[in-house]
């Protein structure tokens, strides 16, 4: 995940998923953002239902849903500070139907003490599923926030949980 797309090269496109509509971002090179529900593509965004990359990430996507898939495959370009970005690479680290705490994360991130940080960080997650801050929960095992809220993050893990031995 590297530094900011210029805004008027992106193109995105609406698909269903089992969680409600999920909104794919991508510039020409890289997946930019993945929205959970209604949420507005980014500023600038045209639609685009020819764009490669929206389509391998829109099957990426459906084979993840599908529980065929574990891991996606996709170039990632999320916008965010050189800590955020620290973070969504760690967070791609968490395996398929794991779940870890922020402070376990800080710590892996070699900040034993910036848990707070790398719950912010988590939160800021410009692509959601693909970069899986779903499987943060809190330090006694319980649910924490979810931009997409907590049922679909619930969901996911549950869905992880199910297809984890498969």
């Amino acid at each position: 995940m590297l530094a900011h797309p210029v805004a008027h090269t992106l193109a995105h496109a609406t698909r269903p998923s089992p969680v409600g509509p999920i909104t794919i971002v991508a510039s020409p090179t890289a997946v930019v953002a993945i929205h959970l529900g209604d949420g507005s593509p980014l500023p600038g965004s045209r639609g685009a239902d020819d764009h490669p990359l929206l389509a391998a990430a829109a099957a990426q996507l459906g084979e993840y849903f599908a529980g065929r898939r574990r891991d996606f495959d996709l170039p990632l370009d999320g916008v965010g500070t050189a800590f955020q970005r620290d973070v969504w690479r760690a967070l791609c680290g968490i395996p398929f139907g794991a779940t870890c705490g922020y402070g376990e994360l800080a710590a892996r991130l070699g900040r034993p003490s910036a848990a707070r940080a790398v719950g912010a960080a988590n939160g800021k997650n410009p692509i959601a599923i693909v970069v899986p801050c779903h499987r943060v929960i809190g330090k006694d095992g319980t649910l924490t926030g979810y931009a997409g809220g907590m049922a679909i993050k619930q969901w996911l893990l549950d869905h992880e949980a199910r297809h984890r031995s498969a």
